[in-house]
């Protein structure tokens, strides 16, 4: 791989990001570890189901690999990576309502009404992650990459081309809205988790596309 490729200093990832195009493809799956969790969790947010959120990610993976040249670092690389996963996202989303003949909200809908489950201590991550679920997509999504992920208020703003002030306001409905929908705070709860075998095996997918 060649390139002209101006990384900018303050990007954490720069580093590796010019080793990989100058030949090492290899270290390319340390990238991918590194921001697994955080494109399977805004994924999640968009796709609102685990179906296909695994090969959005591949996708996402792939097509920055390849253009991963023409990088020019007017963003962070994780920023850029982000808006490339969201691309993707919005993609696959057109593709679904295409191929299903129920409406995206009618099915967010059935969602919430299976919703309606006794608190039970064992099942709180998986109550936590339904109550996010009903929040609209532009909640939603913001929601997910500021808390879960926690991306920075400019780089959510960058990745989904809105204004910084737009972004507060929407985490700020986000939380109203959730608080209206929980009964009580259940802090420490790990959500969205892509870790373990699937973080391995979605990475070595990619490693061998890419070899």
């Amino acid at each position: 791989m060649t390139s002209n490729t101006l990384i900018r200093v303050d990007d954490p990832d720069a580093a590796l990001v010019e080793r990989i195009v100058r030949g090492e493809t290899r270290l390319y799956e340390d990238l991918i570890r590194r921001y697994n969790q955080r494109l399977f969790r805004v994924a999640r947010a968009f796709l609102h189901e685990d179906a296909g959120v695994e090969d959005v990610m591949q996708e996402a993976y792939l097509k920055a690999f390849a253009a991963l040249p023409q990088f020019q670092g007017k963003a962070l690389f994780s920023t850029w990576l982000t808006r490339i996963l969201i691309n993707c996202a919005l993609s696959y989303l057109r593709s679904r309502r295409r191929r299903e003949e129920v409406a995206l909200e009618d099915g967010m809908r059935a969602q919430e009404a299976d919703m309606v489950t006794p608190l039970m201590k064992e099942q709180i991550g998986h109550l936590l992650e339904a109550a996010i679920d009903t929040l609209p997509s532009r909640y939603r999504v913001v929601f997910v990459m500021r808390e879960l992920s926690k991306m920075s208020v400019s780089e959510t703003a960058g990745s989904l081309g809105i204004s910084a002030a737009n972004a507060k306001v929407r985490l700020h409905r986000a939380k109203k809205l959730l608080r209206q929908e929980l009964e009580r705070q259940m802090p420490d709860i790990s959500l969205y988790s892509f870790l373990g075998d699937r973080c391995d095996a979605l990475t070595q997918r990619v490693m061998e596309q890419i070899a």
